[in-house]
């Protein structure tokens, strides 16, 4: 893998996404505003507000970025862009790399930001440790980042790509003990929902639990995050038809 070709399609994509405020819009503003329009709602109920805001640091950030990576993803196939970059010498394996450190480096500025909206101007009170959950949140992004990625490489357009998200999204936010905790599941879900990454964040958010606890989350999270951009690098297609 080469290095620069890598930093040149990350520079390539931010520099396309500078010109399209919309999409900077979605990535950086919507997880705070939803956070922040929690926190509006629960103002009369701020111990609500500080058990389940701080699991959803760990959800809209996946979401956001899965959705938004997964469009413009499939948008380069479709316009023939990545046709194109195939001509030259680059490799799907910096392809991917490429475009997991553009998205990367916008999901270090979302988690910055919506962490830092929370435990200020939301006005967020939690027991855990702050940086933690901003890790948290910072996985997350790059686990939509990469889910978004290998799943595009297998969508023949953007439509596609969106049905992903109830497909594959919308089963984990019912099992990540959002809703229901994850102990209270019947048997078989839960063996499921303990190797789901959405699950892992909610975990990792979780105070007062050891620090193996805390690694064996991280790891799962981290471990996903390497095996969907492995499996996009493996899959995606040079065309589209």
């Amino acid at each position: 893998m080469n290095l620069r070709r890598v930093l040149l399609t990350t520079r390539r994509i931010l520099q396309q996404l500078r010109h399209d405020p919309r999409t900077i819009g979605l990535l950086l503003l919507v997880p705070s505003a939803l956070i922040g329009l929690l926190a509006w709602t629960l103002s009369r109920r701020p111990s609500s507000f500080a058990s389940i805001g701080p699991q959803l640091l760990g959800v809209f950030p996946l979401i956001v970025m899965f959705l938004v990576t997964s469009v413009i993803t499939l948008r380069e196939r479709t316009v023939g862009t990545l046709e194109r970059l195939f001509t030259l010498p680059l490799t799907k394996g910096e392809f991917i790399a490429g475009y997991a450190f553009a998205f990367g480096l916008l999901a270090v500025v979302q988690s910055m930001l919506v962490a830092t909206l929370s435990y200020t101007w939301f006005g967020l009170s939690h027991q855990g440790i702050p940086w933690r959950i901003g890790l948290v949140a910072l996985c997350a992004g790059l686990l939509g980042t990469a889910l978004g990625l290998a799943l595009s490489a297998v969508a023949h357009s953007e439509f596609q790509a969106v049905q992903f998200m109830p497909a594959f999204i919308l089963p984990q936010l019912l099992l990540c003990g959002l809703f229901v905790p994850v102990g209270q599941l019947p048997a078989a879900l839960r063996l499921i929902a303990d190797v789901l990454p959405m699950t892992a964040a909610i975990h990792a958010i979780a105070p007062w639990q050891s620090t193996a606890f805390y690694t064996g989350q991280f790891a799962i999270m981290v471990a996903y995050i390497l095996g969907a951009l492995a499996a996009g690098a493996a899959t995606i297609r040079r065309k589209t038809k």
